[in-house]
This record gives structure tokens, sequence and C-alpha cells, in this order.
């Protein structure tokens, strides 16, 4: 049963909006991409605008850190201001800056400027965590689920397909032609959603302070919200250190393989965007806890399944790999938009909020798995990051299992 949230002085029910109907659903869901697509289109091109740039690769390298280090910012910072004001607002002006960011990108005339727009980028690229939030007010109670699903395969095709496009575009046209269409893209985009986006009436008077502070209050009130930002942190905590850690193994012995062939299995993430909807679908019928743990289930199943791969000839071992990929991408997928659903469902008043500490959490375990993958495969080889993945998975499906409190 839904109680207010104590983080509002004048707790309001959600506001009655219009029907989420298929045109709108797949805005959101193309938005949601392109916005987040954003973020990945220098990552294939970083050798080619540094050479014209001028840049040493330390330079270059802060290209996808100032990235990913203004969407975590904006994650925090930006996002539970879609509970304070209008939410469409909001999203017009993130569009807004995303396209001068990009348009930035095209004409910069140095790797410092560029850095500058990097950072812009990723706190306006936020966006699409404005979106999602969105698709959860308008769609109705008993189709959630499915809205949410949807609208993350938009999400998750951005982060699959950007490097794919980003890298023949430049390879044909050159870096700044991605950058250049990015920001018409983006336009068009802005467009459709201020024509076809319905007004959000904020659901808290909070000051920006006490905004930010309401999300700690949220997260000691809702047990709900805790286990699912816990088990979704520690399911994020494997998946990074398998990622981060992948391209150095395809380096060293046995496979000798490049970064070419490390990208290629990124192409495991459309079993991910595929399954968004059907793990929406499934939460609405049989309940978004069931769906977690399934989740978190296949993705430790799919971790363990490499723990073979010493058993076999260097060709198995390559296609085990991606067998197990295509499992736990699905598992970290399914697992997610079960969160979501559950995290929505708490306090339609404060759903940017919510979504914004469900993803903090979900970015501190990424950063970790970094790190600690990376440390895994130091001490203990490649078997030391499948254990490791192997036994946060596990963790994260502890958490879902365990009883809750009444």
């Amino acid at each position: 049963m839904h109680t207010a949230s104590p983080s509002s002085p004048t707790p309001a029910a959600a506001p009655a909006q219009p029907r989420l109907g298929t045109a709108m659903l797949l805005l959101l869901a193309s938005g949601a991409g392109f916005a987040v697509a954003a973020l990945y289109y220098a990552q294939p091109m970083l050798g080619v605008l540094g050479a014209e740039l001028n840049a040493g690769a330390r330079a270059v390298g802060l290209v996808p850190t100032l990235t990913q280090l203004g969407y975590a910012l904006g994650i925090l910072l930006l996002a539970p201001l879609g509970d304070r004001f209008n939410r469409k607002h909001i999203i017009l002006a993130k569009v807004v800056v995303l396209a001068l960011a990009m348009l930035m990108s095209a004409l910069v005339p140095s790797i410092h400027w560029l850095l500058v727009a990097c950072l812009a980028t990723g706190l306006s690229a936020t966006l699409a965590q404005d979106i999602v939030p969105a698709a959860a007010t308008l769609a109705p109670e008993a189709s959630r689920g499915k809205a949410v699903g949807t609208v993350m395969t938009g999400l998750l095709l951005g982060v699959l397909l950007s490097r794919v496009v980003s890298g023949l575009v430049a390879e044909h046209f050159g870096w700044r032609t991605v950058y250049a269409g990015a920001a018409v893209t983006i336009a068009v985009i802005g467009v459709a959603l201020w024509k076809g986006l319905p007004d959000f009436k904020a659901t808290t008077s909070l000051a920006y302070g006490a905004l930010l502070a309401s999300m700690g209050k949220l997260l000691r009130q809702h047990s709900a919200l805790r286990r699912a930002a816990l088990s979704q942190a520690i399911l994020a905590t494997g998946f990074s250190a398998f990622w981060s850690t992948l391209a150095v193994m395809l380096h060293g012995e046995p496979f000798h393989l490049g970064s070419a062939a490390a990208g290629a299995f990124g192409l495991a993430g459309a079993a991910g965007a595929l399954g968004a909807p059907l793990a929406g679908r499934l939460a609405d019928k049989r309940g978004p806890e069931l769906v977690a743990r399934l989740g978190a289930g296949l993705a430790a199943v799919s971790f363990a399944a490499m723990g073979l791969a010493v058993f076999l000839p260097t060709q198995a071992q390559l296609w085990l790999i991606v067998v197990s990929a295509i499992g736990f991408d699905l598992g970290m997928q399914v697992a997610l938009i079960a969160h979501q659903t559950i995290v929505y469902g708490i306090d339609p008043g404060a759903r940017s909020r919510l979504n914004a500490v469900l993803f903090t959490f979900m970015f501190i375990g990424m950063a970790s798995g970094a790190a600690l993958g990376s440390l895994a495969l130091a001490q203990w080889g490649w078997m030391g990051v499948v254990g490791l993945a192997t036994a946060t998975s596990l963790g994260a499906l502890a958490v879902r299992l365990w009883p809750r409190r009444s």
C-alpha cells in the first residue's frame, strides 16, 4: 500500500496523465536511446580525433572519463529535479544543452574545448533518466513494467548501436560528422518531445538542498528501495568486472585477439535490449520480485559456466564466453527492469529521486567492479574475474531472497 513520502511537505498523489499510447512510447524510447548514445559516440573515434587535435593518450583518455563523470553527477544532482519541476521542461532544457554540446564537439579547435563539451554531454544526456520516470508516470499501473521495459529497450539499443554507427561514419566521413549528425538528431527528437509530451505537475515543493537530502530519507524509509538498489549495485559489480577486463584477457594467451574482437562481444547487449520488454511484461503478470530473482540467477549461472572454459579447446572457449555474455547481459537487464518497476511503485510523487538513488547505486557498483576486476585479473587471472562475477551475482540473488521485514 502506498504511503506518502515524508520528504515532501505537502504530499500529493500522482497527477492524472494522458494514456501512454504506442506512438508516445516509441518517441520516449527513441529519446532515451539517442540521449544515452551521446555518451558512447567518442569511444571508437578516440585515436582519430586525438591525432587531429594533436592530443596525447592521457588527454584523449579524459574524453570518456569526463563524459561518464558528467553522467554520474547528472543522475545524482539533476535527475531529482523531475519531482520538483515540470518534468517536460527539464527534458526539453537538457535536449537543448545536449544538442549544443554535440554541435560544440563537432566544431572544437582543441582537445580542451572537447573535454568541456564532454562534461556538458554527460550532464545533459541524463535526460534519458528523466524519460524513463516519465514513461512510468504516463503508463497505467497494470502495464508499467511493459512501458519501462520498452523505453529501456530504446536506451539499451542506443548504447549498443552508438559505437557501431560512430565508427562507420567516422571512418567514411570524419569524426566531426558524427557529432554534427548527433546534434541534428537530438534537435529533431527535442521538437517531437516538445509537441508530443504532456506537462507533468510537480509533486513536491522542496528546495534544491532539501530535495537532494530527501533521497537519503527515501532510502532509509523504504526497504524495497534499499533491496533493489543494493541488489542492482552488487550485480553491476560483476558485470563491470567482466567488461573492463575482457579486452585484456582476449589480447593474451591463448586468444591473441585485438580490440575489434573485444568490441564485437558488445553485440551480446542485443540480448538485453530484446529481453527488456519481455521482462517488463513478466513483471506485470508475475510480479517484479520473481523477475529480479530470475535475472540475478541467470547472471550467476552464466558467469559460473565460464569457469568450464579451462577444460575446452580455444575455439570452444570463445563460443562459451559469447553464450555466457549473452546470458549474463540478459540477466543484468532483466533484473534492472524488475528493480525499476519496484522502485517506481514505491512513491509516485518521488519517482525521479527514486530513479536517481537506484542508478547512483548501480554506478557505484560499476566503478567498484572495474577496480576489483582489474585487481582479480592481476592476482588470479581470468578465473579470478569469473569467480568474482559469479560471487557478486549470487550475492545479488541472496539480497532478493532474503526475507523481508514486515
